[in-house]
């Protein structure tokens, strides 16, 4: 992950496709969950890049149609995560108490509470923009400045939106399919947006210097050990890691940017076959 961006990232990725695999939708960042994840389950999994890709469908995807590019960049992406960024979350998960943990992934979704409450009122949901403000100000004051989140209790209900978001709903098309390096999955779209939900991350206005990074880094780590338990999914359940995740991708973005009720699909009526004519004698 990356701040905000890398939520993106990971979060819209590895969430979705774990809802797909299991039917039922994983916990979002501000709500983590504890699954067993181990080093040695870890060490066993297969890497991406040694399952195998069908060569017949390569690029025939309508929304891939760079997916060769794609697909090597999700190959260094997959190696970054696997050498570096997830053996620092499960060590960062084994050595930090989750209360601890807690305290600081409800710090950094309340500092996206007030990101989310400003693009709910750019898209013109102006109800649920306040209502964020509101559980942005209740955690901030009563929550000792986000570490607590009294918002939840009071029927605050978190409702995450990005400027990917706010684009698709003023109409701006989603556009081909894409993966950044180190940012990963997105769409053409949400490539330009992340340009500006990065203002938005803590690391822009909370830190300087040494901080900023070190802000950067805990951000990073704590996005990434809430997707432990849906990246060790998608090891046992995709024959395919890139295909599953781009679908899921694809189908989270575009339930989200319109908020669960996304526009049926054009039904192509195919006649039926006609009756074989009788052959004249």
């Amino acid at each position: 992950m990356i701040p905000r961006a890398l939520s993106a990232l990971l979060s819209p990725l590895l969430l979705a496709l774990a809802a797909l695999a299991t039917g039922c939708a994983s916990a979002p960042p501000a709500a983590p969950g504890e699954a067993p994840a181990t080093a040695a389950a870890t060490a066993t999994a297969p890497a991406a890049a040694e399952r195998p890709a069908s060569a017949s469908t390569m690029g025939r995807h309508p929304a891939d149609p760079w997916e060769v590019v794609n697909r090597s960049v999700f190959d260094f992406n997959d190696a970054l995560d696997r050498q570096l960024v997830k053996p620092v979350a499960i060590a960062y998960r084994d050595a930090v108490p989750p209360l601890v943990r807690t305290g600081i992934d409800n710090f950094f979704s309340n500092i996206d509470d007030l990101w989310s409450a400003l693009n709910h009122v750019l898209q013109g949901k102006v109800h649920h923009g306040v209502e964020m403000g509101f559980r942005f100000l209740s955690n901030s004051f009563f929550g000792l400045g986000g570490i607590l989140d009294p918002a939840t209790e009071m029927g605050l209900v978190k409702r995450r939106e990005d400027f990917g978001q706010t684009l698709g709903r003023w109409g701006v098309g989603a556009g081909p399919y894409v993966v950044l390096p180190v940012f990963g999955p997105r769409t053409l779209r949400d490539a330009f947006a992340l340009l500006v939900d990065r203002q938005a991350d803590p690391d822009k206005w909370l830190a300087t210097g040494d901080g900023r990074w070190a802000l950067f880094g805990l951000e990073v780590v704590n996005v990434r050990v809430n997707l432990l338990p849906a990246s060790d999914l998608l090891d046992r359940v995709a024959f395919d890691p890139y295909t599953f995740m781009r679908e899921a991708y694809l189908a989270r973005r575009q339930d989200a940017v319109y908020d669960g009720a996304p526009p049926a699909e054009p039904f192509q009526d195919v006649p039926d076959d006609e009756p074989e004519k009788p052959k004249k004698k």
